[in-house]
């Protein structure tokens, strides 16, 4: 990381005040130490101050013809591009009424002429190190806002990586499953998106959690990688013992992410839903399913959308043991499984999106696959 350094320069002053003494007197007495602007009104100075070359610390008379010094201020104060230049007010008002005005307006320091140049120059010095201070953990902030960016951006990458390689796997083991992967992960988010207000689902569909489920949708089957490809690829109907077998899919996915999230260390939150999906996906909220055979909302919302997203791909795409439903067909059996197979309220918003996951599998299907057409 390049640490920033810091650079002293030649600072710039504004003088504004319509003595023409004051301004030859100040002039004078700065012209070796800075740069300095002139302004003889309130107006001018204002005007000054659109240009692009702001000066570091303002000198302001108060007692001027129109505008004074006190208007200026509240000017200055009001634009987000000034309002940080220190104002020094020099006036010879010496009340104590009009120092307090001043400093509440937001002055830095009240000056009383006759002014004195050494006390003048000292505090011009004090207040453009403080300015100068300030500036500088500004510039340091973004600068390690900028990094804290990066970072942050290369850890999503990170995570991404992560899930699309692994998930990867599993693809690579079922050749029909072509762009199952990228359909459902879609799905998924059409689905939590269309249930994020529900009551029952607001708490953990945040925008957030939504992200997370679309990434983490792809490794709902990398737990297939452990099946025996007699058993993942067979043609025909699985015996129970097969079955039985298949079934350990949802542990062995599980099992993995959970070993990948202990090497991961720290990062471990982007997994967790992962893990959800991987193991309770092929649950049913009626209880009959697997691998813990657990009820309605003892199943994890993130494997509830998963369920529906994943039954109708492949009810709607050819594989090797059945040919491809038409999508009327397809929403249907989904249908069916109202409050049996998937959370009712699940239904409903899927109900509500089907065309809209329909034109995603049509938009996503492989040469290969027999997704039909209406």
């Amino acid at each position: 990381m390049n640490e920033l350094i810091y650079q002293p320069k030649i600072h710039s002053i504004l003088i504004v005040d319509d003595s023409p003494d004051i301004i030859v007197m100040l002039s004078a007495l700065l012209k070796d130490l800075y740069r300095t602007k002139i302004a003889t009104n309130g107006e001018k100075a204002l005007k000054t101050l659109e240009l692009s070359d702001k000066p570091d610390l303002i000198l302001l008379d108060i007692v001027m013809p129109g505008m004074d010094g006190y208007e200026v201020l509240r000017q200055i104060k009001l634009n987000p591009e000034t309002c940080d230049i220190p104002v020094i007010f020099l006036t010879s008002q010496t009340g104590v009424q009009e120092e307090k005005k001043g400093l509440e307006l937001g002055a830095v320091d009240y000056i009383t002429k006759p002014i004195s140049p050494p006390i003048l120059l000292a505090r011009i010095k004090n207040h453009l190190m403080l300015k100068d201070a300030r500036d500088f953990l500004k510039d340091k902030n973004k600068f390690l806002e900028k990094e804290i960016l990066k970072r942050t951006q290369e850890i999503v990458a990170i995570q991404d990586v992560t899930i699309m390689a692994l998930a990867s796997l599993a693809e690579t083991r079922d050749t029909e499953t072509g762009n199952h992967i990228k359909r459902t992960q879609i799905y998924v988010k059409l689905i939590a998106n269309k249930l994020k207000n529900h009551p029952r689902f607001k708490h953990f569909l945040t925008d957030a959690n939504i992200e997370l489920l679309y990434k983490s949708a792809p490794l709902h089957d990398i737990g297939k990688v452990g099946v025996p490809d007699n058993i993942l690829l067979k043609p025909a109907k699985l015996t129970p013992e097969e079955f039985t077998i298949m079934q350990k899919h949802t542990i062995l996915g599980r099992d993995a992410i959970l070993s990948a999230e202990q090497r991961i260390g720290k990062i471990r939150s982007f997994l967790d839903i992962a893990k959800e999906i991987a193991y309770s996906h092929q649950e049913k909220w009626c209880g009959t399913g697997y691998p813990e055979g657990l009820t309605g909302d003892d199943i994890p919302i993130s494997a509830r959308l998963m369920a529906v997203a994943d039954v109708y791909d492949a009810l709607i795409t050819k594989r090797i043991y059945k040919p491809a439903f038409p999508h009327e067909q397809a929403v249907e059996i989904i249908k069916s499984g109202y409050g049996i197979h998937f959370d009712p309220d699940v239904v409903d918003a899927f109900l509500k999106i089907s065309d809209q996951c329909f034109e995603v599998a049509q938009k996503y299907s492989s040469a290969e696959e027999d997704i039909k057409r209406r």
